[in-house]
């Protein structure tokens, strides 16, 4: 069974920035990888993906512009970039494998394997 273990994550103020990785165990270049986040009394919600090669890539609109997501398939990680943080960017962030049927990138309900996550507060 793949695992996968963030790190990266702190406290921060707003305007910094941040690096989260997400180490992965097994056929990392056989996964679309996305990052997601959820904040107390929130919803998980979708934060980028990238595909196998790392030649696509989303990004919510949310953090368009300010986050990129990337993948390095020969360290099997994969990163979230994030600059000009901001304090509604606060949330634990959970790496995540789509699973093989899976199509819907922006539905959490798609990926079947997750890290612990990584807590990131941004402080105003």
């Amino acid at each position: 069974q793949v695992q996968l273990v963030e790190s990266g994550g702190g406290l921060v103020q707003a305007g910094d920035s941040l690096r989260l990785s997400c180490a992965v165990s097994g056929a990392f270049n056989s996964y679309v990888m996305g990052w997601f986040r959820q904040a107390p009394g929130n919803d998980r919600e979708f934060v980028a993906a990238i595909d196998k090669s790392g030649g696509r890539r989303t990004h919510a609109n949310s953090v368009k512009g300010r986050f990129t997501i990337s993948r390095d398939n020969a360290k099997n990680t994969v990163y979230l970039q994030m600059n000009s943080l901001k304090p509604a960017d606060t949330a634990v962030y959970y790496c995540a494998t789509l699973s093989p049927g899976g199509t819907n990138w922006y539905d959490w309900a798609e990926y079947d394997s997750w890290g612990q996550g990584t807590h990131v507060t941004v402080s105003s």
